[in-house]
């Protein structure tokens, strides 16, 4: 007599044992989501009491535009943003309020994610992300910096560069509240975190997931995402798709670069051949 066969009652169990440690990667995701989104609540009642002084913060690349344009001193350029609704003012407030507390909980967002991906890397792995706790906060900040400094100051000077005023026909530009302010703050936030492209890849390549040839041959990938990315994050018009998708794309080639030394670095360390220059 043969011994009975334990497949069919055994499949209940196997499930049973994967199911279980997927519930606990979904309760940490839960738990640290929850953390997340709680510094990002704590920070934006913190800096709604500083909506003002945020709002004139964000004004100055305007400012800086306008002064240009017209060749005046900054500290006598003077804009003009409308209201259009009795609320528009409160909503706004509230809208620069969040966008500060998300920048203000970005060290949070970043060790959360850290934390909840460390238990799956080897000790070398985690070693090699250290360095990369520290570069994103940099990055992020670079992003945002990139935006405040250079692309609003252009983009601003751009739109104003359009205005006419032939003494019989004037046509100036009224900026709404929300529309510059929903602009500056979408640039800033997407550029902050699109500025760590290098610092994922590069970790990416750290962990041996990416390589330099790999980088290479997806380029026309990354290209076409990068447009598909730039058309949804910002206005439906040229300018500023362009002012996101080059500063990206050069991001990606910086990227292939740093993936590269870090293959060399780690072929030097083993002894081995190094690869090709990207």
């Amino acid at each position: 007599m043969s011994a009975p066969d334990m497949s069919v009652g055994e499949a209940p169990d196997e499930v049973e044992a994967s199911r279980a440690p997927l519930l606990d990667h979904l309760m940490e995701l839960r738990n640290r989501l929850m953390v997340v989104v709680g510094a990002v609540v704590v920070s934006t009642a913190f800096c709604y009491l500083f909506a003002q002084q945020i709002y004139l913060f964000l004004v100055e690349p305007y400012r800086a535009a306008f002064a240009a344009v017209h060749s005046i001193p900054l500290d006598e350029a003077q804009v003009n943003l409308q209201i259009t609704s009795p609320l528009e003012g409160f909503y706004t407030n509230l809208k620069l309020a969040l966008f500060a507390g998300i920048i203000m909980a970005f060290p949070v967002i970043a060790w959360q994610a850290y934390a909840f991906i460390a238990p799956g890397l080897y000790k070398r792995e985690k070693q090699a992300a250290t360095p990369f706790l520290v570069a994103a906060p940099i990055m992020f900040g670079l992003g945002c910096a990139f935006v405040y400094y250079v692309a609003m100051p252009y983009a601003m000077q751009f739109a104003l560069s359009t205005t006419v005023n032939t003494g019989n026909v004037q046509i100036a530009l009224n900026a709404k509240v929300s529309e510059y302010f929903g602009l500056v703050t979408t640039l800033i936030l997407a550029f902050g975190f699109v500025f760590q492209v290098p610092v994922v890849l590069a970790l990416l390549g750290a962990a041996g997931v990416v390589d330099a040839a790999m980088l290479r041959k997806g380029r026309r990938y990354a290209i076409l995402a990068i447009a598909v990315f730039s058309a949804m994050v910002t206005p439906p018009e040229p300018i500023s798709m362009m002012i996101m998708a080059i500063p990206v794309y050069l991001l990606y080639e910086a990227s292939i670069w740093i993936v590269w030394l870090i293959e060399k670095m780690r072929a030097k360390a083993d002894g081995g051949i190094a690869p090709a220059g990207p």
